[in-house]
């Protein structure tokens, strides 16, 4: 069985800073790409950074300067370290990852449950 978990989340005040975790578990033979998305209550999941396997990274423009994605291959983990929170930031944080199981042929994205962020004025 295949899993991601994020951990790290939690209530935050105005600039204050958070680092999210997201570790892949079970018989997992490659991991491409990793991100993270968010989603808050009435509106789309949103894209906020992504990193591919050689650690090429990409920011959504409301992220790029605050946020900064990560990731260590031999532990299978991706981070996302955010700093300068803001309001608008509070969402549910999920984590992803295009890997192929070993039981499997191809690959597809796979989510992790999410992890609340609340940023408080």
């Amino acid at each position: 069985q295949v899993q991601l978990v994020e951990s790290g989340g939690g209530l935050v005040q105005t600039g204050g800073s958070l680092k999210l975790s997201c570790a892949a578990s079970g018989s997992i033979s490659r991991i491409d790409d990793m991100g993270w998305s968010r989603q808050a209550p009435g509106k789309q999941r949103e894209l906020v950074a992504t990193i591919t396997s050689d650690g090429i990274t990409n920011y959504a423009d409301s992220a790029k300067g605050r946020f900064a994605i990560s990731r260590d291959n031999a532990k299978k983990v991706v981070y996302l370290q955010m700093d300068g929170l803001k309001p608008e930031d509070t969402a549910v944080y999920y984590c992803n990852a295009v890997l192929l199981p070993s039981t499997r042929s191809f690959s597809r994205k796979y989510w992790g449950q999410g992890t609340q962020v609340t940023v408080s004025s």
